[in-house]
């Protein structure tokens, strides 16, 4: 996040896109309705009527996986009503003269015929986002989760330089993280392309001082994304995997596929606190301690980096997985002879400068967001305030490209999958829990009342459901919560996962997949075995 969770509340404007808040992100729904109740407008982009909108000022029903269109269209309104900061714009950004003329080929009528909105409401959230006081944008997966998805986010960054709604409290780009530590997970260097900190590995003199601090030698080459991975665990390229802390078999798209390529590794190791599905197919299971057992930091969706305090003692067998990798990189040939989690971190104080000033007697006053460059400073609640980080913003010119599989007259359904309240992520926690179990028991595939009225389907009857990668049976549950034509599934129950159908189309960029445009076909079905 660009800017703190506590700064919401007091924004004036809350553009929230591609975020089911109040299921995926309850404690910072809660601040959102506390603006609400300070007098923020919030507007609500998200093709499904989920329950925020039944709070929003404006509920934007757009079209699954058209944000780009839209975007540019609130861009050209802003821009034709002098709405834009012209300020800001000549003052700490470049590359606006090239998105001017861009947008000028996307007239309010052009993006409404793609995105679905009618040209007035257009017009009326571009107003409100640009000319309030503090306007903030929250998104999650539904912006990020596409083939299209680093479009998605540098779009979001466009209109936000365009107002210069950025670099001040309650305004920003802000997305929420999905998982506890994701953030920190990318911070330590848990991408491709990075060293710990957002080093990248193909500076020289970065890699040298990493081999320095770590007594090793370090390849230059970015590494393999996760469906690259997959990919050359089949074409042999990739002969084993380490996977820790993530159930891939559920969690990934193309089941199938994913199935294959674990199961053509020649060594597989699995590290994690329950026997998920993806263990099950593991040649070692190594028994992780929970959040709980252990020591360390965790760094959430605000960059906000906090200590973690062992409380109980792990399982007999349970190991810290700070233990679990510093003994194996011993046995690999690097030294890794760490006496604690205070240690690794100093560490990554010494190497990393956004970092510097944040060490454990520090933090157990409580947390502090980077970046924090020495011990005297109190670290950044917001970023960008009168500069950016490589000097001027940038603005990108970014044409709309359509998902990469729409429904057709084989699969004339669109499927879109996402996550419910009671549950997080593949179960592996919650489906252990007997009060979340009783809460929602089962999956639910989400459809339209009128396309259950065609098809004779009543609450809890069953559907096939089938795109080009397989099928599936599941329950359903009518109603007015997703748009005629689409079908919206979480992927919590491993009985009926939606991952089993989707494809492997991924960003060109990120190689993200695409989690939230699939296209299917549906059928009633009598399956005595569900």
């Amino acid at each position: 996040m660009t800017n703190s969770i506590p700064e919401i509340e007091d924004a004036d404007c809350i553009f929230l896109i591609g975020s089911n808040t109040t299921e995926a992100h309850p404690l910072v729904s809660h601040r959102v309705f506390r603006a609400k109740l300070k007098g923020a407008m919030l507007i609500v982009v998200d093709p499904r009527k989920i329950q925020l909108t039944l709070q929003a000022d404006i509920h934007i029903k757009i079209r699954f996986g058209t944000d780009v269109a839209f975007i540019n269209g609130l861009m050209s309104a802003i821009i034709t009503n002098n709405w834009h900061d012209q300020h800001f714009i000549d003052e700490r950004t470049e590359g606006f003269e090239g998105l001017r003329e861009h947008l000028a080929k996307y007239p309010l009528e052009k993006a409404s015929e793609i995105c679905g909105v009618s040209v007035e409401d257009m017009i009326k959230v571009a107003r409100i986002y640009a000319t309030s006081e503090r306007s903030t944008i929250l998104y999650t997966l539904g912006i990020t989760e596409h083939s299209h998805g680093v479009d998605n986010v540098k779009s979001l960054g466009n209109l936000a330089m365009l107002t210069g709604q950025i670099g001040r409290r309650s305004t920003g780009v802000n997305p929420l993280r999905g998982q506890n530590n994701v953030q920190g997970a990318c911070d330590m260097g848990g991408l491709p392309n990075v060293f710990p900190g957002y080093q990248v590995v193909v500076d020289g003199t970065v890699r040298t001082k990493f081999e320095s601090g770590w007594n090793a030698k370090l390849s230059g080459k970015v590494g393999y994304t996760i469906p690259e991975m997959m990919d050359r665990l089949l074409d042999g390229s990739v002969k084993a995997m380490f996977i820790f802390g993530e159930n891939s078999v559920m969690s990934d798209p193309d089941t199938h596929h994913v199935r294959h390529a674990l199961t053509s590794a020649e060594f597989l190791v699995v590290q994690d606190i329950f026997r998920t599905e993806t263990a099950e197919l593991a040649h070692v299971v190594l028994p992780g301690a929970c959040w709980a057992e252990k020591d360390g930091t965790f760094t959430n969706t605000e960059r906000k980096v906090q200590r973690v305090r062992k409380a109980v003692e792990p399982p007999e067998g349970a190991i810290p997985d700070w233990k679990v990798i510093c003994e194996l990189g011993t046995r690999l040939g690097v030294s890794m002879d760490y006496e604690s989690p205070g240690a690794i971190y100093d560490e990554i104080t010494s190497l990393s400068p956004v970092f510097a000033g944040i060490n454990y007697e520090r933090l157990e006053a409580g947390g502090i967001q980077w970046p924090c460059p020495s011990p005297d400073h109190k670290g950044t609640p917001f970023l960008h305030e009168g500069r950016f980080t490589r000097g001027r913003g940038l603005f990108h010119v970014i044409d709309f490209r359509p998902p990469e599989e729409l429904p057709d007259d084989d699969f004339p359904f669109l499927l879109t999958t996402g996550r419910r309240y009671a549950h997080y992520h593949t179960r592996t926690m919650t489906g252990r829990c007997p009060s979340l179990h009783r809460e929602f028991p089962t999956p639910r595939a989400q459809i339209n009342h009128l396309d259950a009225k065609r098809f004779g389907l009543k609450e809890g009857d069953l559907v096939k459901i089938t795109s080009r990668r397989g099928d599936l049976t599941t329950p359903v549950e009518p109603g007015d919560i997703v748009p005629e034509g689409a079908i919206f599934m979480d992927f919590h129950f491993m009985k009926a996962n939606p991952n089993v159908l989707l494809g492997t189309s991924l960003d060109p960029v990120s190689k993200t997949p695409d989690y939230k445009v699939c296209a299917v076909r549906l059928e009633k079905s009598t399956d005595m075995e569900y």
